[in-house]
């Protein structure tokens, strides 16, 4: 019996530590969920960060965050640092969502940045946008039904979800977003378009790299440029480079592109109901960045050219709990929103989203 007891104790502080790790994987898309159930060997950073932080019940929240979205701080300040934006972007959204909104706000891989990092990093400088403020000659509207909900992923043409990085670069997905839909609509063939060379190249159409840009403008700088090289000849790296275009190596050209009205849902909801996917542009504001379901609205975003700020790609429409929305392709990686995508409440032009619309005609 004397022999057993050692081994027991052992027993029993293995246990012990098995209980206290689990804890520490405490679910981190909703911050009162079920614990996360996955393996990582990544147990030094664990315990580097309870060893400074504690274990409170919002320290093991935060551990669990850092390993789920591999994070490396370098030193206890720092560690210190994070851990106080990540308690702030918690109580956000915890007084969020319990305001019974019609979307619902979660821990993602932004959680420990201010929203002044995030804005700097993933965020285009709002800038005057090339839509009319007329109806658009060009876009006649038909005398035919809308289908009452449109979503083309289901007709296989959306692209996957890419991810922008620390790069004020959205514009150019949205841009490279609409072609390969418009290239697979038209060919029937999957293509993945380079963003790097409208980060390189685009500068003498009033675009500004990692600083920002517009897709409308975009398209005309392919126009007149030839044609936009493939991801795989022109890859994406996400910082500000020289120029590389090699004609021999372009995967798409632009015959022309349509600008939509000024605000003009009716008008946008036709282009993406019969035509395709449309790049659009609205202005993120703080909570956005932790949006983790439901039909997105807000009362303090704006909806003037001057306004918007971040360009996404529109793919469809519906309702939800009575609530019309614009279902939208964003460039965050497919770990944001709803596997990198998020719907926006439509019928308000909410933050903007009908001001700067465009897409783009293939010259093929």
């Amino acid at each position: 019996m004397a022999r057993r007891f050692p081994l027991l104790l052992r027993l029993l502080a293995l246990l012990f530590a098995v209980a206290s790790f689990s804890s520490a994987r405490a679910s981190v898309d909703e911050p009162d969920a079920n614990p996360i159930r996955y393996v990582t060997d990544r147990e030094s950073l664990h315990s580097s960060l309870l060893a400074v932080l504690g274990r409170s019940r919002d320290s093991l929240r935060f551990a669990g965050f850092a390993l789920r979205y591999g994070k490396s701080y370098g030193s206890a300040e720092e560690i210190r640092k994070r851990f106080a934006v990540f308690a702030e972007n918690l109580a956000l959204i915890r007084s969020t969502n319990r305001k019974g909104l019609p979307y619902r706000l979660g821990i993602n891989s932004f959680a420990d940045m201010t929203w002044e990092e995030f804005r700097a990093s993933r965020l285009g400088a709002a800038q005057n946008c090339s839509a009319t403020l007329k109806r658009n000659q060009n876009h006649q509207m038909a005398e035919v039904e809308l289908p009452a909900t449109k979503d083309w992923r289901e007709s296989g043409i959306v692209s996957p979800v890419k991810d922008q990085g620390h790069c004020g670069s959205c514009w150019t997905f949205s841009t490279t977003g609409a072609l390969e839909a418009a290239y697979k609509q038209a060919t029937g063939k999957d293509i993945s378009l380079s963003e790097q060379q409208l980060v390189d190249c685009g500068y003498a159409f009033n675009n500004f790299g990692c600083n920002g840009g517009l897709p409308s403008q975009a398209f005309e700088y392919i126009k007149y440029n030839g044609g936009l090289d493939t991801e795989e000849a022109y890859p994406y790296k996400g910082v500000n480079g020289y120029c590389k275009f090699n004609s021999e190596n372009v995967g798409v050209k632009v015959l022309d592109s349509v600008n939509i009205t000024l605000g003009a849902e009716d008008e946008l909801k036709y282009a993406v109901g019969l035509v395709r996917p449309v790049s659009v542009a609205f202005q993120v504001v703080r909570d956005f960045r932790l949006y983790k379901g439901g039909v997105y609205t807000s009362k303090t975003c704006g909806k003037t050219p001057m306004d918007v700020n971040h360009a996404v790609l529109a793919v469809g429409y519906g309702v939800e709990n009575g609530i019309p929305y614009w279902l939208i392709k964003n460039s965050w990686g497919d770990y944001w929103g709803v596997d990198g995508y998020f719907k926006m409440e439509m019928g308000k032009n909410m933050c903007g989203v009908a001001t700067c619309a465009s897409y783009p005609i293939l010259d093929v």
